[in-house]
């Protein structure tokens, strides 16, 4: 599967996370990405981004400028000094307002919603009482949207992440001066692994906590995979070690994993866990948004199969395949995004064929199946359309 594996070892911010995406790019696709984002954003606003060394470790950091200047790395957001504020009413506007595609804009304003939650069980306000400090409002949501715009460009099927440095001490912001981590950082980042790490200073921002919450499926040291690029967003603070966010991206071979058996004769088994439910009273639309949810999830696989209900009426069986140890939280999703009131569950022994990914010198992948004395190869189709559609030549 491909899987994007960031590294919060000094933290994480906005910028560093979207920085650590770009850098996975080449030069040329960095600079079409920086353009989009300058074409899409609201007026005033504009993104650059440059090569960046510190501590021996050379980047990509990302600027965000607004009416030519940058704002402060500070990103708290319910601000009360003099300028004009923002409700996440009108925040939800100025994304629905950007020419991306609508799975970035709902990806982009569920982030947003997360920091509006977040902000409002810290100060015990409404989420319709939070009001967001203009410029910073924009600095963040530009961070957001790079952050999802650019992670769609990449579309990788899973996302891990390390535990998270928070740093320790306090941070000033317009409330005055608060502990580390902030207290909206801290609603956000409940339940994720996280330490202080010895630095001083705050090294996870409230936008940085819920990019990870709103995208990151587990957090773990990093897994079994054939790494093909490497990005490093390096952060805007200066530290004694290099503050930056290392995004890894590569394949992991699902036929080795927490699940599988020890391969016997060259032959691997390992265990998924098999939902169904029958849905008669969703549209497809409905149903496509809980597919997607589902795979954004961690599902293996979600499909749908057309059956004869009671009453004589059709429908739709939905099937989905996950590990073992991921259905409590598949379970609940599906639930959430169909009409359904009751779920099978039945547990499979899976029969697979030891998978390897290797790359040519085109950059085509192809990935490699053994076993059972059988042999497989098989070119990434995205790869081939990538080559096909940059010669100008037939993907046949």
């Amino acid at each position: 599967m491909k899987t994007l594996y960031l590294e919060c070892n000094m933290g994480a911010a906005g910028d560093m996370l979207s920085a650590s995406l770009l850098d996975l790019f080449d030069d040329d696709e960095q600079r079409s990405i920086i353009e989009k984002l300058n074409e899409i954003a609201p007026e005033g606003v504009s993104v650059w981004s440059e090569p960046v060394t510190k501590c021996g470790i050379t980047g990509t950091q990302m600027h965000v400028e607004i009416n030519g200047q940058e704002e402060s790395s500070q990103d708290h957001h319910d601000d009360k000094s003099h300028h004009h504020h923002t409700s996440m009413a009108q925040v939800e506007e100025i994304i629905n307002g950007m020419d991306i595609p609508v799975e970035v804009k709902y990806d982009a304003a569920c982030v947003y919603k997360q920091l509006a939650e977040a902000e409002s069980r810290a100060h015990n306000k409404p989420v319709s009482e939070i009001h967001f400090h203009e410029v910073g409002m924009l600095d963040a949501i530009m961070d957001v949207v790079n952050f999802c715009y650019i992670l769609h460009k990449i579309m990788p099927d899973q996302i891990f992440a390390s535990p998270v440095r928070t740093g320790f001490g306090e941070v000033m912001c317009a409330h005055g001066i608060l502990p580390v981590p902030a207290p909206a950082t801290a609603c956000l980042l409940q339940g994720v692994p996280t330490y202080a790490g010895g630095i001083e200073g705050e090294m996870c921002t409230p936008t940085g906590a819920a990019l990870l919450r709103s995208h990151v499926q587990k957090y773990e040291e990093r897994p079994l995979m054939t790494i093909e690029k490497t990005g490093y967003g390096i952060g805007h603070k200066d530290f004694a070690a290099a503050n930056c966010v290392r995004a890894f991206l590569g394949e992991t071979d699902e036929s080795i994993n927490s699940n599988s058996t020890a391969p016997i004769d060259g032959k691997y088994t390992d265990h998924v866990v098999e939902l169904k439910c029958n849905l008669d009273d969703m549209t497809g639309e409905q149903i496509g948004f809980a597919t997607q949810m589902l795979f954004k999830a961690g599902a293996l696989d979600v499909f749908t199969t057309a059956i004869g209900m009671k009453k004589n009426r059709p429908g739709i069986l939905l099937t989905v395949l996950c590990r073992p140890d991921d259905t409590g939280k598949i379970v609940p999703l599906i639930f959430k995004h169909t009409t359904t009131i009751g779920i099978r569950e039945t547990l499979c022994n899976r029969y697979i064929l030891k998978r390897t990914v290797v790359t040519d010198k085109n950059g085509i992948r192809k990935k490699i199946s053994e076993g059972y004395g059988v042999h497989k190869e098989k070119s990434e189709f995205d790869d081939l359309a990538r080559l096909a559609a940059k010669n100008d030549t037939s993907i046949f």
